[in-house]
């Protein structure tokens, strides 16, 4: 079994939506670490429900964000984590992740990249008064929402559609394409991983 780590800072909706996939069998891995950088973070309270621990890594502890991110990587290797998804977590990752986790970040991100990168994705749909929106699933790398796409999936906006409506279209969208395309990379890199006597 492959053990993830889910990385996140807010409630933790799509948190709950990786574990409940793992309880009801339709993930191959399993989410051995809460990695949070905000102590009042919900999803703090998600994982100690589930029994799943969780680590509270502050960048403000930290002088450099190179020291914050070894933190992060140490805890990582001591719960043995080989997987790393991003779900609401608010901070770009940098080289010392980067480089350790290499092919092995996903994020998702509540636009279909390449429109409406970084901050308040559903705000930008709605200023630009776009009439579809969407979901993008995609690996990480050094830029804001840049990486190779995996999955995406249009959500439409229709008129009258408020930012709560659109956001819960949205996160509708993200609890089922989130934990299926998760499983879809854990079955094709556990097929690529030789098999060692």
């Amino acid at each position: 079994m492959i053990k993830l780590a889910v990385f996140a800072s807010g409630s933790g909706s799509n948190f709950q939506a990786i574990v409940d996939a793992q309880k009801n069998g339709t993930l191959l891995g399993e989410v051995a670490l809460l990695v949070c950088n905000k102590p009042s973070a919900k999803v703090i309270a998600r994982a100690k429900r589930e029994g799943i621990p969780s680590v509270v890594v502050q960048p403000s502890d930290y002088a450099f964000k190179t020291g914050y991110e070894q933190a992060i990587v140490d805890k990582l290797v001591e719960y043995e984590c080989e997987f790393l998804v991003l779900a609401g977590y608010m901070r770009l990752i940098g080289p010392t992740l980067l480089k350790r986790y290499e092919g092995k970040i996903v994020n998702i991100h509540p636009s279909l990249l390449p429109s409406f990168p970084g901050l308040d994705a559903i705000g930008q749909a709605l200023d630009k008064g776009v009439k579809v929106t969407g979901v993008t699933v995609h690996f990480v790398d050094s830029g804001m929402d840049t990486g190779p796409i995996i999955a995406q999936k249009a959500v439409t906006i229709e008129e009258g559609d408020t930012r709560q409506g659109v956001q819960e279209k949205i996160q509708r969208v993200e609890h089922i394409l989130y934990p299926q395309t998760i499983n879809e990379i854990l079955t094709k890199h556990a097929k690529e991983v030789p098999i060692h006597e």
